[in-house]
């Protein structure tokens, strides 16, 4: 039989092991891993830049019925509302710094505005920016532009199709438009920049520093832009917004979304643009795909397989 004193000393240690097996989990972190990546695109250096993410109930905002939009997310073990990524392009040539589009900013909400946080984050800072290229003037892609009406990038020069800018910051536009809140953010991100004369709008496709061509495709908004960035024979061409939903509009890219002003156009622009990517072989980078938002194309029947870039530690 066990004395008093090795009960207690057995007692003593089982609770001691106890103890340990109950503080050897630890606590959950629950904070978002860094939203940043990297590549090299020839001699140029690309960091996508997560602005957050978004819920967005795509069942009802695709053009086509909720069953289907609901069943193509099923087949992606997905559901609506849809956790969107909204994403940026950091692209360093080695002799400028440049931004392709801004996130959202305070524009939709705390689960967004996280692009300089991010930039930060990736060994950039705001006010190294030298030029920043924006596709289209909707709240996710120039709300980024400010804080508080002032402007987050202080010695950049914002550029954007003319077609974009004299639609969105027309006074008489607004006037005549049911949604006055979209002019009113483009007004007020590009405000600033416009006072300041850092805003240079573009026509036609031209490059804009050597080895960035600025593409316009209107549909999506009355100005949209696509960005070609070229380097060393390879290719990335920076999207906006031709696709918002990849696992439906790949299969069936006829598929629109009402954020679209030209239903029609959009999916025609769309087409052309990403037949020319696959054909190609070279990279698409999109605002709405799953961050980091790279990846290849294939044509697949009448619509296309996205292949993700492949994760690279920058060797």
């Amino acid at each position: 039989m066990k004395t008093i004193q090795q009960r207690s000393l057995a007692a003593a240690l089982a609770a001691t092991c106890f103890a340990g097996a109950a503080m050897a989990a630890a606590p959950m972190v629950k904070t978002p891993a860094p939203g940043y990546s990297r590549i090299m695109l020839g001699q140029f250096e690309v960091t996508p830049l997560s602005d957050g993410t978004v819920d967005l109930p795509v069942h009802e905002l695709l053009a086509q019925d909720a069953k289907k939009t609901n069943a193509a997310l099923a087949a992606s073990h997905l559901k609506s509302p849809l956790e969107t990524s909204d994403n940026a392009y950091l692209v360093n040539t080695g002799t400028k710094l440049v931004l392709i589009d801004s996130g959202a900013g305070s524009f939709f909400g705390p689960t967004l505005g996280k692009l300089v946080a991010n930039m930060k984050s990736a060994g950039y800072k705001p006010e190294q920016v030298d030029e920043i290229y924006i596709t289209h003037f909707h709240g996710d892609h120039v709300g980024g532009l400010v804080n508080n009406s002032a402007a987050v990038f202080p010695n950049a020069v914002v550029r954007a199709s003319k077609a974009e800018s004299d639609f969105w910051l027309s006074q008489a536009n607004m006037d005549k438009a049911k949604d006055k809140d979209s002019f009113k953010g483009a007004q007020a991100a590009l405000g600033p920049y416009v006072k300041a004369g850092r805003y240079k709008p573009f026509e036609g496709s031209v490059e804009l520093v050597p080895g960035i061509r600025a593409n316009p495709t209107g549909a999506h908004t009355p100005g949209h832009t696509t960005y070609l960035v070229e380097s060393g024979g390879q290719k990335l061409l920076l999207i906006g917004d031709l696709i918002h939903v990849a696992s439906v509009q790949m299969e069936n890219p006829g598929v629109t979304i009402q954020f679209d002003s030209d239903q029609k156009a959009a999916a025609a622009a769309r087409k052309k643009e990403f037949d020319a990517a696959a054909k190609g072989g070279y990279m698409i980078g999109g605002a709405h795909l799953q961050f980091p938002g790279m990846g290849y194309l294939r044509s697949e029947g009448k619509g296309y397989r996205y292949i993700p870039v492949n994760y690279t530690q920058m060797r």
